[in-house]
């Protein structure tokens, strides 16, 4: 698994996740949704249902700490990465409901995000049964490619770039060319984990007036993750209660990847 997850950037694992676990993931989640944060929002849709998220909320660590030290997180992530230590970075919450929804536009993740390295995962855990089309689909290899301007999630426009910046080429077309690209994707039940480096290109499906979507993701980071430069990134400041994410905007590129608020897992 580990050398499929480092070729092709993502893999799907079936019951990944035994009861104990799902039912410490799904806590979790709900503590966010009842805890929002500084990121939390709903993203732009010209649909009539919402598409709520929530990330990185500084006060989220204690809330997480049973999933992210629970052994099946833990055997996951030593499962596929080649390091010797892991840490939790941050968790982002999704809520599709209400109504139908928008696409989730193809994107891929480090751009937002001042890191990078070989031993990063997202794990996507979804809390209903879904199938491929509402789950999410990838790009397969694509992290090895590469790294693209960022979604600006326009509700007309899933290309639309975040920085509009010389150095990162626009995000291609892709749901308009699928043909074109390895496109990979799998049904979901509670339980499973899809596990992906956060620079492979993904998206994801659509809800229906008659579906719901409730998904976690879990971000991880190894030892060989160090600092990078991210165009328009704001530097917070140090004194306030923020998240550690961003405090570490602040230490020079190519440094390691390190906070003492990250909670290490192994």
């Amino acid at each position: 698994m580990q050398s499929e997850f480092h070729d092709t950037g993502v893999v799907h694992i079936p019951r990944a996740l035994n009861r104990d676990c799902l039912a410490a993931a799904q806590a979790a989640y709900r503590w966010s949704l009842t805890h929002p944060g500084p990121g939390a929002g709903i993203i732009p849709d010209r649909n009539t249902g919402d598409f709520y998220q929530d990330l990185a909320n500084p006060a989220s660590f204690p809330a997480y700490d049973q999933v992210v030290h629970h052994p099946d997180v833990v055997r996951l992530i030593r499962s596929l990465f080649r390091g010797t230590q892991a840490w939790f970075m941050y968790e982002q919450v999704f809520k599709k409901d209400g109504g139908a929804t928008r696409r989730t536009p193809w994107h891929q993740d480090t751009p937002y995000l001042p890191v990078e390295g070989n031993d990063l995962v997202v794990l996507w855990i979804s809390f209903g049964v879904h199938t491929r089309s509402e789950a999410l689909e990838f790009v397969q290899g694509s992290h090895r490619g590469r790294l693209y301007d960022g979604s600006l999630f326009h509700p007309d426009d899933d290309t639309a770039p975040l920085y509009d910046d010389p150095d990162y080429e626009r995000l291609p077309d892709i749901e308009r060319n699928r043909d074109a690209y390895p496109i990979t994707g799998w049904a979901t039940e509670p339980g499973d984990v899809i596990a992906f480096h956060p620079s492979v290109l993904h998206g994801g499906g659509a809800t229906s007036q008659r579906t719901q979507r409730e998904t976690l993701s879990l971000r991880f980071f190894g030892d060989d993750a160090v600092i990078a430069k991210r165009p328009g990134a704001k530097v917070a400041n140090p004194t306030k209660n923020v998240h550690p994410l961003n405090r570490i905007r602040a230490n020079p590129p190519g440094t390691p990847f390190r906070h003492p608020e990250f909670p290490q897992i192994y």
